[in-house]
């Protein structure tokens, strides 16, 4: 879609070559439509339309595409797009004869045999799966001969905020970690009508800017209302929108009328290509007060509400200076690929930047492990010479033994001296060792935090993330077309600063006529500068309750406190109890994958994906044509749970902003909240030069401070 410049670190302005091109990681595969590895005729993508909503402290993404078949015969379409960070698919929508017909969650075993059976008997049917951690698959029958046919599906995910910056993702490059999937099917990239990206950024807190680092040519404004609007369109040629020079295309059927209202000629002047993500960054007003947000929805007076609750925290977290050892470990399999060159290139970088008191040691790891240092050597510029052109000259290949690299890191450890392990890796462990227990238990094994940033929008996040919420550390995602400053930012901040450890989290009902229950919240035992805790739970009745955070700051113990009132009803907010359901999966989930496969698991997890209208690895949304849901005894109840979202979200819109605060007459937190241009130092010149490098490449890192 939007191509990066591969010159863009050259011409900025970056002191001592501190920028790394991340413009040389090309993705192994991106989104779109695929065709099997042995057929030469394929779809057309017609139209790519996403719509993306800011608000209340989530983000809902609508995209709407048009499938267009250039064949005589008909054709079964299927589009495939990666798993974005925490999203609850809500809606798949299918326009048949002319009218939209909306999926339901059907068990996936299930839902795959009635597509297939509607298939066969020649009727129009629709599916959307899941691909473990790695893909969303929608697949939609029939394209039929010379035609065209219209999706719609939406997503929902809590909005990122991190040190005073908000981050949107819209993931289009798939990641290349499925060598099977790769090796069978050919993916179709290229937009042959109209491409447009529209998000709206409505927040009740001031944003002094919005930034697209890789699409400089978006269109950014702002409402009188303070609102914020990015929009990009090739129909307007947009001069950071790739063209794709193919003049076979003009010759798509359907092309001159993709059915909303786009100028055929700017429509053929300028396909693009759907292969890299979009960007987003917002950053709010100087001076923002630590605080707490509330966001519920609760029909019923009577029955069951559902809330979101977010704290912004405000703590005096003190720069840490010490120096350290350094250890990287560093991912040379097959899954890698272009990628490899690039990450030797920054660990280059990297060790140009260390300080002469510094250690460090250099493990890469495919099947097994191989060290390039023969154990720890100072980072004087001789000894940094020495192994460049070793580190530069590896090559990827192999599987990936993830565990065995992660053990040498832990191996090499000093004791004595504190120390940071640099992981680099998409996380695709395939050989060895690969239970998420085992890898919880390693961690476990010594005193030390990890810190992960995870490479790649296929990564196996499933593994990484409770690798490091039980080591207590971090973890940041990084795409190619993200902004190396912000991520620089936002890792040294947490690198360089001490952290709230031994995080509890209370929150009780102060009056008998409130219970509240289910609350499910990120299993992390810290909490670093600039991170939210974001919660999601069930509640009864109404009335006021008591939040109590505590935890110790370098040995310390600190303790905030607040109460609030939870409300009778509340109905802005529906799309709140999708993400309390996709909370809950995501718990069951990781049960699964910590202590095995449960048949009563995967019925609570079938279970809550049917309740709540969400995809997950065990459900399926299934389309059938309108008399037969019925037919089939397929309960509509995804249709009605999306005509109340869609009348909560035409009020939202119609409404101005509202205030999500509830902490305002008893602050839970006597400061603003951190930024990037406050709060303290960030350590010396070589930590920071060194995270800049790493940034780029999206790291792990693991640190272990000295104990007294």
């Amino acid at each position: 879609m939007v191509r990066i410049s591969r010159d863009w670190c050259a011409a900025s302005a970056f002191a001592a070559g501190l920028c790394l091109s991340i413009s040389a990681v090309a993705p192994a595969n991106a989104v779109g439509l695929l065709t099997p590895s042995d057929q030469s005729q394929s779809l057309d993508l017609l139209t790519h339309k996403v719509s993306v909503v800011v608000e209340d402290g989530y983000v809902m993404t609508t995209v709407k595409q048009t499938f267009s078949n250039p064949h005589a015969s008909d054709k079964e379409a299927t589009y495939s797009f990666p798993v974005p960070h925490k999203a609850a698919v809500s809606e798949f929508t299918y326009w048949i004869d002319g009218q939209p017909v909306t999926a339901e969650v059907v068990e996936k075993e299930k839902a795959r045999q009635i597509y297939q059976g509607e298939k066969q008997a020649g009727r129009n049917t629709g599916l959307a799966e899941q691909d473990d951690y790695k893909t969303f698959d929608i697949s939609v029958w029939p394209v039929r001969g010379n035609d065209n046919v219209d999706i719609r599906f939406t997503y929902i995910q809590p909005a990122k905020l991190d040190t005073g910056i908000g981050r949107y993702l819209y993931p289009l490059e798939e990641g290349g970690v499925d060598e099977e999937k790769l090796a069978f099917w050919t993916a179709k990239q290229t937009v042959t009508g109209t491409f447009s990206f529209d998000l709206h950024l409505r927040t009740d807190y001031p944003v002094d800017a919005v930034r697209l680092p890789k699409h400089p040519g978006a269109r950014i404004t702002q409402e009188q209302d303070g609102s914020w609007r990015v929009h990009m369109s090739n129909s307007e040629l947009a001069n950071d929108l790739a063209p794709v020079a193919d003049p076979g295309l003009q010759g798509v059927p359907g092309i001159e009328d993709a059915g909303i209202g786009v100028n055929p000629a700017s429509a053929l002047r300028t396909p693009v290509m759907l292969d890299q993500d979009i960007v987003v960054y917002w950053r709010q007003a100087q001076d923002q007060p630590a605080r707490v947000d509330l966001v519920p929805y609760k029909a019923d007076p009577s029955g069951r509400g559902t809330f979101m609750l977010t704290l912004t925290p405000g703590m005096d977290l003190q720069p840490i200076t010490e120096g350290r050892d350094w250890v990287f470990v560093l991912d040379r399999s097959g899954s890698m690929g272009g990628k490899i060159a690039t990450l030797s290139e920054g660990v280059a970088k990297a060790l140009g930047k260390l300080r002469p008191e510094d250690r460090f040691r250099i493990i890469f790891f495919n099947d097994g492990t191989d060290e390039l240092t023969n154990g720890f050597t100072p980072a004087s510029p001789e000894k940094v010479n020495q192994v460049l052109d070793r580190i530069r000259g590896v090559q990827s290949g192999g599987s990936t033994n993830l565990y065995a690299g992660l053990k040498e890191g832990l191996d090499a450890l000093d004791s004595d001296r504190t120390s940071a392990i640099v992981l680099v890796t998409d996380g695709v462990a395939n050989v060895g060792t690969t239970e998420t227990r085992k890898f919880l238990e390693l961690t476990q094994q010594k005193d030390v935090r990890l810190f992960t940033a995870i490479m790649g929008n296929s990564a196996n996040a499933p593994l990484l993330q409770p690798m490091t919420d039980a080591s207590g550390g971090f973890a940041v995602r990084v795409s190619n077309s993200d902004d190396i400053v912000g991520t620089l930012l936002q890792a040294t901040s947490k690198v360089t600063h001490e952290a709230l450890h031994g995080l509890k989290l209370d929150l009780t009902n102060k009056e008998g006529s409130l219970r509240i229950n289910d609350v499910r919240r990120r299993n992390n035992p810290s909490l670093y500068r600039g991170e939210q805790l974001v919660l999601f739970g069930h509640y009864w009745g109404d009335g006021e309750a008591s939040l109590r955070l505590t935890g110790e700051i370098s040995g310390t113990p600190v303790s905030y406190e607040t109460s609030f009132t939870f409300p009778e009803t509340a109905d802005r907010n529906p799309e709140i109890e999708r993400m309390w359901g996709y909370a809950q999966i995501e718990h069951d989930m990781q049960t699964i994958a910590l202590l095995g496969p449960s048949p009563d698991l995967k019925t609570s997890i079938v279970d809550t994906s049917k309740e709540y209208g969400i995809l997950s690895p065990y459900t399926s949304m299934l389309i059938v044509e309108e008399a037969r849901f019925e037919e089939l005894a397929i309960d509509q109840t995804n249709k009605k749970r999306l005509a109340t979202e869609q009348a909560a979200r035409q009020q939202r819109k119609a409404n101005p902003v509202k205030s999500t605060r509830v902490d305002t007459n008893k602050p839970m937190f006597k400061g603003n909240q951190p930024s990037h241009s406050g709060g303290g130092g960030s350590g010396s010149l070589g930590i920071l030069g060194l995270l800049l490098a790493l940034s780029a490449l999206t790291f792990g890192l693991k640190m272990r401070r000295r104990t007294a």
